[in-house]
């Protein structure tokens, strides 16, 4: 089973995504499911520290619009055209903020993984709104992007 950090973070984020905001989930609860889910410990702790950091209060100042954002040389090797492509059009289009984009950019960077895939890209998005406070509207139009695109099953 080769499971990384990022399988750990859908499965949390589907499991817990419909749960209702009061019921606080215990951290060595979580622990104890995703072992017993079969994911390794070193994979959930990566996980649970990332998901941690998501929740801190990150005051990114934004710049007057129009604005044009440079992606560093790190940045470019973890994010490739077309990811780098779907955040512009994302923020062109009302679904991520300039601050929004930015925590999006620090969570990637954050997974310390070689190169996010689109995929994967979409799915961090989609954790990052639904974690930020007044962003109901562009998280209901970004699980429309990723749930809709994917393959429906043939009965």
């Amino acid at each position: 089973m080769k499971e990384n950090v990022f399988d750990v973070l859908i499965y949390l984020f589907e499991k817990f995504m419909d749960s209702d905001g009061d019921d606080q989930a215990d951290v060595d609860q979580v622990r104890t499911d995703l072992l017993e889910a079969g994911f390794p410990q070193a994979e959930i702790s990566k996980a649970l520290e990332w998901l941690d950091t998501l929740t801190e209060n990150h005051d990114i100042k934004t710049v007057s619009t129009p604005a044009f954002r440079v992606f560093s040389g790190a940045e470019e090797a973890r994010l490739d055209a077309e990811g780098r492509g779907l955040l512009m059009f994302l923020e062109q289009s009302g679904i991520l903020t300039p601050a929004s984009r930015e925590l999006v950019i620090d969570r990637v960077m954050a997974l310390n993984e070689a190169h996010i895939t689109l995929d994967n890209l979409k799915w961090m998005i989609l954790m990052v709104l639904f974690s930020q406070p007044d962003e109901e509207l562009a998280f209901a139009r970004m699980e429309h992007l990723v749930y809709g695109n994917l393959p429906q099953s043939l009965h």
